[in-house]
């Protein structure tokens, strides 16, 4: 039934695109020439003419990209990020048609408004239908059957999973397992032996595999056994405490290599990006906050002898060490490179608590920012002390150190800062790198300023 379903949604979802593709040009042509008085070139109805076109090809680009597989277990950060690739490229090969058909003279504002209108549209088409398919499949509707194989801690984990995400909509019918341990509240099927007759019984939408390091050996009988009944098998792999969430896999000669720690930025393209507005975003910040960083100076400078900036050894990418500058809000101790700090801490003055509240004090790590020391957004840079002692005791420490350290980061911005539990911390980093976007980048700043924002008004 699931099957029937998803092919339905898929033909509905292609009408709907195409629909607001075609919509999207004459539209663009309207508001081009109602809202900037002028003459059109080129007559509404060549505008129709050429949306017709522009809709088959768009709908076909984003076939080809994938748009139309199933999102159940992808992201939203994910499938707007596709369907805007699929835009620009549409865009661009409308472009090349228009010039070589010699239709250069289609308004280019009305194209303009055009590209920022169909992306308005066929993403917010999307969030719409995510948001109402969660809200079905948390009442139990558009369910997905799945036979778990396993009944260890993996399996257990898994169906921990669906039961915080209810609007996946998979439904764990019953559990196959060589293993006589029990997972509470669904029902043993079989064991592996019987796998076959299960499927042919039972007909799941997807087999899910969590077996144990040593029931791996079953793993073939696994596999033949959904590949004969024709049923989708998907693996939780047992090492699966130790990938990141999107593990590059290569190949030697069909022999299948996964990289363990392949991460986003290592593209080039995807470095590029953020320090060049890493560069943009601090030359802006350094200009905007100039007034407030001399007076905080001044304040540093009266409110106890010593220097303006604190300047302290951390280590960043790659593990280069490198020193970070803060408005120093603490008076002169020894203790300054072992010292953990905390919300009540002695060493604080009272000018330092304020500038501490408000992150005031890190406006000066704008400049390590353009010396490329550090980034706007990534975890925060730790002093080798620590770095020392957590590599030893804490699980994935050193896998922040893939990326440029931040000002602000997914850890920070969800209230894990100071004297904090180091393990949270590092897993939220470590989600961070795996799942770095530049729009992830531009959440988690819009986030810092709302926080900021947060702090003064409870000041007031």
């Amino acid at each position: 039934m699931i099957r029937e379903n998803q092919r339905f949604l898929n033909h509905l979802n292609m009408v709907l695109d195409a629909l607001l593709v075609f919509l999207s040009l004459p539209a663009s042509f309207w508001l081009r020439f109602t809202l900037f008085p002028g003459i059109p070139s080129v007559p509404l109805s060549r505008y129709v003419q050429a949306a017709v076109f522009l809709a088959l090809g768009q709908v076909l680009i984003y076939a080809f990209l994938g748009l139309y597989e199933s999102v159940r277990k992808k992201r939203l950060y994910q499938d707007l990020g596709r369907i805007f690739w699929a835009n620009t490229l549409g865009f661009i090969l409308f472009q090349m048609v228009l010039f070589l058909l010699r239709s250069i003279h289609f308004s280019r504002g009305a194209l303009v408004i055009y590209f920022l209108l169909v992306n308005t549209l066929t993403g917010g088409k999307r969030i719409f239908v995510r948001k109402v398919l969660h809200h079905f499949r948390g009442q139990g509707y558009n369910q997905k059957f799945v036979l778990l194989v396993g009944s260890g801690p993996l399996a257990r984990r898994y169906l921990e999973e669906l039961e915080q995400s209810p609007e996946l909509g998979l439904m764990v019918t019953g559990y196959v397992s060589d293993s006589r341990g029990e997972l509470p509240g669904r029902k043993r099927l079989g064991d592996l032996s019987q796998l076959g007759a299960v499927l042919d019984r039972r007909k799941p939408d997807e087999v899910v595999a969590a077996l144990e390091t040593e029931d791996y050996a079953r793993m073939p009988l696994l596999i033949q056994a959904c590949e004969k009944s024709g049923v989708r098998l998907s693996l939780i792999p047992f090492y699966a405490d130790y990938m990141p969430a999107r593990p590059q896999i290569d190949s030697i000669n069909g022999l299948p290599l996964i990289n363990l720690r392949r991460i986003p930025l290592d593209n080039l393209g995807n470095a590029f990006l953020k320090r060049s507005m890493d560069i943009v975003g601090a030359l802006a910040l350094i200009l905007l906050t100039s007034p407030i960083m001399l007076l905080t100076a001044v304040g540093v400078r009266l409110s106890s002898p010593g220097p303006v900036i604190f300047k302290q050894k951390r280590v960043g990418l790659n593990k280069r060490e490198f020193y970070m500058y803060k408005f120093r809000s603490m008076r002169l101790n020894d203790s300054a490179d072992t010292g953990w700090s905390t919300q009540r801490d002695d060493r604080k003055t009272r000018f330092g608590a304020f500038i501490r509240k408000f992150s005031i004090d890190e406006l000066p790590q704008f400049f390590n920012v353009l010396k490329g020391d550090m980034s706007l957004v990534g975890p925060r840079p730790e002093v080798p002390y620590y770095v020392e002692q957590f590599k030893e005791e804490v699980p994935l420490y050193m896998v922040k150190h893939q990326v440029r350290p931040g000002i602000t980061g997914w850890a920070q911005v969800n209230g894990l800062r100071g004297d904090t539990s180091i393990e949270e911390r590092i897993r939220h980093d470590v989600y961070y790198i795996e799942n770095w976007t530049l729009l992830f980048d531009i959440k988690i700043l819009f986030m810092t300023l709302l926080k900021g924002i947060k702090n003064q008004e409870k000041l007031r």
